[in-house]
């Protein structure tokens, strides 16, 4: 069994290992269990060779869970694995109604790169219950093996820590998902409806500035004649009313071939050449790029959108994995495979009368 030092120690080499492993990406789903969910379960302290402690394949109902972690024949985790790339959101429903019949505490979605932590019993819709994300590419290796140790070691989950840190941290994110509606409506309030307080803070400071002191008459009528100036918008959220868009919406065009377990080295944009350490990386450069040559219109992005979500938008609700784009207050989605990153990126080349030519990628 490893011990608080040893187990970090071995935890963050095995990620900076997999940090730097190009044939990662050509990993099918046996191959994502047996390289790295079942090496990180036992650097984590679970016996991956006692099927009553990590049972794969385990059944729900006729149907079956890839791990289900237990004490003591008690399950406390279910564990949904897919291959390297595949798109997690299309498998998520399933693995939590399952944990929900069985009355499972923590349930984790993962292709390996990219976990998905979810608290299946708490209220809310599936979205909701998912309140934490760890991507073994894109975050620093400190803060994922924290994470993993508080919310996964076998030792934390026995004695019901691991429990307690995923509630401090659902909690966490909630109150500040509610605090940020929140405070728009609260200037909203402020300004539309100012008190004294507010009124003779501004007719106090207005004094120390220029040594005379408005009235609180003077300083009333300013606020109503500038009211719309300090107003801000308040971005639909989860708990209002469904976005809903207004605007025409571009359907991706497809691509002439399949990126799908390849790796992105550098890409030339206009026979200028970039360096990027994977999709990701590239998407959001391209974007950055875009952003430089046509910012006064950049909002054009905003009408690329999938089936049932956008790709680019205000509301970073919306998405799974939002990414702000520098510089503006729109939010790309960053959860996307190989072959749709590139299908993203061809297109913006579209809508800013750029041609496919002007893009080439480098892959091996």
């Amino acid at each position: 069994m490893l011990l608080g030092g040893e187990m970090k120690e071995q935890l963050n080499n095995f990620i900076e290992n997999l940090k730097e492993c190009k044939e990662i990406s050509t990993y099918d789903e046996a191959a994502t269990k047996q390289g790295i969910i079942l090496q990180l379960l036992s650097i984590l302290n679970w016996n991956t060779f006692n099927i009553d402690e990590v049972s794969p394949e385990y059944s729900v109902k006729g149907k079956r869970v890839d791990y289900s972690l237990r004490i003591q024949k008690d399950n406390k985790v279910f564990i949904e694995v897919k291959r390297i790339g595949e798109e997690l959101s299309n498998h998520q429903e399933q693995l939590l109604e399952y944990s929900f019949q069985e009355g499972v505490e923590l349930a984790i979605l993962t292709n390996g790169i990219t976990w998905w932590f979810y608290l299946p019993l708490q209220k809310g819709s599936w979205e909701q219950r998912r309140f934490y994300t760890i991507d073994i590419i894109q975050q620093e290796t400190e803060e994922i093996v924290s994470k993993f140790i508080a919310l996964l070691s076998k030792e934390n989950i026995s004695s019901g820590l691991a429990i307690q840190n995923a509630e401090e941290v659902y909690k966490s994110y909630k109150k500040q998902t509610i605090l940020k509606e929140t405070l728009p409506e609260a200037w909203k309030k402020i300004i539309s409806d100012p008190d004294e307080l507010l009124i003779e803070l501004i007719s106090e400071t207005t004094e120390k500035l220029c040594g005379y002191k408005p009235s609180n008459e003077m300083v009333g009528n300013f606020i109503v004649k500038n009211k719309n100036r300090f107003l801000i918008s308040i971005p639909t959220t989860i708990r209002k009313s469904p976005y809903k868009p207004t605007k025409v919406s571009l359907k991706l065009l497809p691509i002439k071939e399949s990126y799908t377990g390849k790796s992105i080295s550098n890409f030339y944009f206009r026979n200028k050449k970039y360096e990027v350490r994977s999709w990701k990386d590239f998407l959001i450069r391209l974007i950055n790029i875009l952003y430089e040559l046509h910012s006064k219109d950049f909002k054009k992005v905003l009408s690329l959108k999938g089936r049932k979500r956008p790709y680019f938008t205000h509301n970073s609700n919306e998405l799974r994995n939002p990414q702000k784009i520098s510089r503006t207050n729109i939010f790309v989605e960053t959860n996307l495979n190989a072959d749709m990153i590139v299908k993203i990126c061809f297109n913006l080349l579209s809508i800013f009368d750029y041609s496919n030519s002007d893009l080439r990628i480098d892959c091996y």
